[in-house]
């Protein structure tokens, strides 16, 4: 004899989906949105355009999704501790202006009547130097004197794009390419050069990530910047040194910034002082798309990487579309708020998880 509560369901008959299945199945699309979006916008822009998938277009594809990759491993460090940077598009401008002022004209030394002209190997070593003095500037306003990290980045924002427009007065070093005589050859080959049938900012990326991912998870300073975003008082108490930890994150974001900048020069063979307007923008949508929270304390290094390749994705589609640099303004500021209110989602979600659980 078999009972049967009235509550029971029928036996054969199909299991009704409880609330805490619905939450779970909607966490587990929210957290895969990156990979969701990447696969829906390379079969729209496959469709809509027969040239998106050929060899040609997909490598140009990689070496601009590396520049915002590279940006963005930045980006990442400093969201973590729940802060922001939007400098880095002005520190790429600054740090291209850097590099081409010391390859065209040298260094100047009126007092002793002399001009130095580095190697681009010293070149690059100082324009990366610029990028993380400049970090260190953003992280040391804001740890010293509490400014929010907002302000204090929008602030830099304006002196570093006003530094790289002072460097040649608006003008452009063109012809990047050196002299045998001065001993400066071979910058273009960071941009244009390749190895093992991949060009350089790839292998840079690839690189990067790596360098990323093993200080994100396997070092005792990653661990801390998971910490101070999670809770930064908590982490102050247990020992870590939240304004050492603060001021190093956005230093790395400078350095990714030059780097950038570095790059785009050497590909252009030419540094122009608005090069990297509105790159923080790809950055910041990488790092949200990617999945890593606004408020700091929860991300993926990877999900960085994945973003980038959506929004690399996303704008190359639209160009070869011939869609309106306007419209692709507007689609990209869309996008970041939708990042944004999905990750709202995510963390609403997973409270009310917790709450069921509990």
């Amino acid at each position: 004899m078999v009972t049967r509560t009235p509550t029971s369901p029928k036996p054969g008959a199909p299991a009704r989906a409880t609330p805490g299945r619905r939450v779970s199945l909607a966490a587990v699309l929210l957290r895969l949105r990156a990979y969701i979006a990447l696969i829906l916008l390379v079969i729209i822009f496959s469709v809509l355009s027969p040239a998106f998938l050929t060899p040609s277009t997909l490598f140009i594809l990689a070496s601009h999704v590396a520049l915002n990759a590279i940006l963005g491993l930045g980006m990442t460090f400093v969201i973590l501790t729940g802060g922001i940077d939007l400098s880095v598009g002005s520190i790429v401008g600054l740090a291209a202006m850097i590099a081409g002022g010391l390859l065209v004209q040298g260094l100047v030394l009126p007092m002793f009547g002399i001009i130095i002209y580095f190697n681009v190997w010293l070149v690059m070593l100082i324009a990366l130097a610029v990028g993380v003095l400049v970090g260190a500037i953003n992280g040391w306003i804001i740890t010293r004197f509490n400014v929010a990290p907002f302000i204090a980045t929008l602030g830099m924002l304006y002196v570093a794009r006003g530094a790289a427009l002072l460097r040649s007065n608006g003008a452009t070093f063109p012809n990047l390419v050196g002299s045998p005589d001065l001993g400066n050859t071979g910058f273009p080959i960071l941009g244009t050069g390749t190895f093992l049938g991949l060009q350089i900012p790839i292998w840079l990326m690839i690189a990067f990530g790596a360098l990323a991912i093993f200080i994100g998870y396997k070092t005792p300073f990653g661990r801390q910047v998971f910490a101070i975003g999670g809770n930064e008082r908590a982490a102050e108490l247990a020992g870590v040194r939240v304004k050492r930890v603060k001021m190093t994150v956005y230093m790395i974001s400078g350095f990714c910034a030059a780097m950038v900048g570095l790059i785009i020069a050497s590909q252009l063979t030419a540094a122009h002082p608005a090069t990297g307007e509105t790159f923080e923008l790809n950055a910041i949508a990488a790092v949200v798309l990617g999945g890593t929270s606004l408020s700091g304390g929860r991300g993926t290094i990877g999900g960085t990487i994945l973003g980038a390749f959506v929004i690399g994705v996303l704008n190359d589609g639209m160009v070869l579309l011939g869609v309106s640099e306007f419209w692709q303004m507007v689609i990209k500021g869309v996008v970041i708020v939708l990042a944004v209110v999905v990750d709202q989602l995510q963390q609403s979600l997973q409270r009310r998880a917790v709450l069921q659980a509990a």
